[in-house]
């Protein structure tokens, strides 16, 4: 097990965070001195500070990269780009990957297959990127302590899981012992805008473990449509949860539309509230939202013919579904 340091103290404050940035940066320059270093930037909380952490230690030397797997949230893609690019001045490069990630998951159902793809793909995309820039040494990944605690012995994670032994990248993991709620606070300190550093989590294979099963694109689409709904309802809230989105498992059900019966998928709301994501409680939709939420998927969402609210914890059930 990769343990948290004893000497490192839990970061609830800008003085503590200030702290933990100068340490940070200090490191990172030891590490990388005058190299160019690669960073998988998708627009999370995590990759975020970690760009902003780099950018402030080494500056033009960070190459950012964000590529787009097919497999992200309704207008992900184009709203990274107008945030990274305006808010953070980084240099990015904009990758389209979607065809080379959906071919190789064509007709994978099992999730930790998905994720060695998934991981693997976006391995190879950086490797060709990295070619291309030329002498990139370093690569950069925002993996975080839930990451790798759950990396041992429950699933494989995007960040600790499924690199190519030929890898010729070095890491840099400058938040990998920190906990979600302590990455807020050092992306607060950095100067990241408020609703950047409380954007809600996504996983690195995205989509690609809300959608169950074997992937298809119909489903897929479905699912990122009823994503963006529940997201949007949600979102009125005063007091929103930690996490909110929608699961498509890959089974169907009979339902009836325009008189005529038919089969479609079911819609699986998921909202939870947590501190460190070690452990997770269900949040409380109110009924209102809920009835909305469901209203608007049945009626704008093709092949969706229900809709179901999870309300497990964690444990016994992961915050994810795959």
């Amino acid at each position: 097990m990769d343990k948290r340091p004893s000497s490192l103290k839990r970061i609830t404050n800008k003085k503590a965070a200030e702290a933990f940035i100068r340490k940070q940066v200090a490191e990172i320059q030891k590490q990388v001195k005058d190299q160019k270093v690669l960073l998988a930037l998708s627009g999370g909380v995590d990759s975020s500070v970690v760009a902003a952490l780099l950018i402030k230690a080494i500056g033009d030397q960070l190459v950012c990269v964000h590529v787009n797997h097919g497999l992200l949230r309704k207008g992900e893609s184009e709203q990274v780009i107008e945030v990274f690019r305006e808010n953070l001045g980084a240099n990015l490069i904009y990758v389209d990957a979607s065809n080379i990630f959906l071919k190789e998951l064509k007709g994978v159902a099992d999730p930790e297959t998905k994720r060695k793809i998934i991981g693997k793909v976006f391995i190879d995309v950086f490797a060709k990127e990295a070619k291309k820039l030329k002498d990139i040494k370093f690569l950069a990944q925002g993996t975080i302590y839930p990451d790798i605690l759950e990396s041992k012995g429950v699933k494989a994670h995007h960040n600790v899981g499924g690199l190519p032994k030929e890898l010729n990248f070095e890491l840099v993991e400058p938040v990998k012992y920190l906990y979600k709620d302590e990455v807020r606070v050092v992306g607060e300190a950095l100067g990241l805008p408020k609703n950047m550093v409380y954007r809600q989590p996504f996983p690195g294979p995205g989509l690609g473990v809300r959608c169950v099963g074997a992937i298809t694109k119909d489903r897929l689409n479905a699912l990122r449509e009823a994503d963006a709904i529940v997201r949007e309802e949600i979102d009125k809230l005063k007091d929103k949860p930690w996490q909110y989105f929608c699961v498509i498992p890959d089974f169907k059900s009979t339902g009836i539309k325009d008189g005529k019966r038919y089969m479609g998928w079911a819609a699986i709301i998921r909202a939870i509230n947590t501190r460190d994501a070690v452990t997770a409680k269900s949040y409380e939709i109110p009924y209102k939202t809920l009835y909305k939420i469901r209203d608007r998927i049945i009626k704008e969402v093709p092949g969706i013919n229900r809709v179901l609210w999870d309300m497990s914890d964690k444990p016994v059930s992961t915050i994810e579904w795959e």
